[in-house]
């Protein structure tokens, strides 16, 4: 008896099975997790409520005079408290007072004095790289555009929509920083981790001439009451409205 031999499935090989895991893995990255409960309307509007009576005058806390200073205070500011890099611009600033002075600075030296914010090699690279940048392509002026800051050195997201609605008061997008990441899970206006997908869905749940202030808020709300390991939940007026599983209440 003449067994029934099947068509068998080739293996994709090597290059194949990589080139379908990348596709699985892309779709997985750009899969929502979908809309959080507690982004309803009703519940937004009483959140930035709570947030008004709270934080009415919020805003950055990173010291400059003018957009360039607060672009490199911004990338000074990663993996670094705003209180840290004010003492240090506090120096800085005055002996680079334009991009120019920033973008023909001594390495080594620039180095030195940006050693306590951390990650002084890298940072200093896209000081300098952004400077340049500024000097050459954009005549020593900041753009105003997202597409335009996303081309300087050193420069994503999170710090192009601190230039833009603190500098500017354009409304480009929500800065997503630490705080922000944190709160709004707390809050339940995300399910997402990545800052990009959480940026995507407060964009559409926080109406847009909300977008820079509201950011100064959670920003605030975070350093002073809602603190990462400690939330001091009983001090803040948006616990009734909170349903956090990490409340200390």
């Amino acid at each position: 008896m003449k067994k029934n031999k099947g068509k068998r499935r080739k293996s994709p090989g090597p290059a194949g099975g990589k080139r379908a895991a990348a596709k699985r893995s892309e779709a997985k990255a750009v899969r929502s997790k979908g809309p959080a409960k507690g982004a309803k309307p009703e519940r937004v509007r009483a959140i930035l409520g709570k947030l008004d009576e709270a934080y009415p005058a919020a805003t950055c806390e990173l010291h400059h005079n003018n957009p360039f200073q607060l672009l490199i205070s911004t990338i000074l500011s990663a993996q670094c408290t705003d209180e840290r890099v004010n003492q240090v611009t506090a120096t800085l600033f005055p002996k680079y007072p334009t991009p120019e002075a920033f973008a023909y600075a001594n390495p080594r030296e620039l180095e030195k004095e940006i050693r306590p914010t951390g990650f002084f090699r890298n940072k200093t690279k896209s000081v300098i790289g952004a400077s340049k940048r500024i000097v050459e392509a954009f005549g020593g002026k900041v753009p105003q555009t997202m597409e335009e800051l996303l081309t300087l050195p050193g420069v994503a997201r999170k710090t192009a929509n601190v230039v833009l609605g603190t500098a500017f008061g354009i409304a480009s997008g929500v800065v997503v920083d630490t705080h922000v990441q944190r709160l709004s899970g707390r809050l339940d206006l995300t399910r997402e981790e990545d800052p990009k997908k959480i940026e995507q869905d407060l964009m559409q749940v926080i109406p847009r001439e909300r977008w820079i202030l509201f950011s100064h808020q959670l920003i605030w709300h975070g350093r002073r009451v809602c603190q990462a390991r400690k939330p001091r939940c009983a001090e803040c007026n948006l616990e009734r409205i909170c349903y956090s599983e990490d409340k200390v209440v």
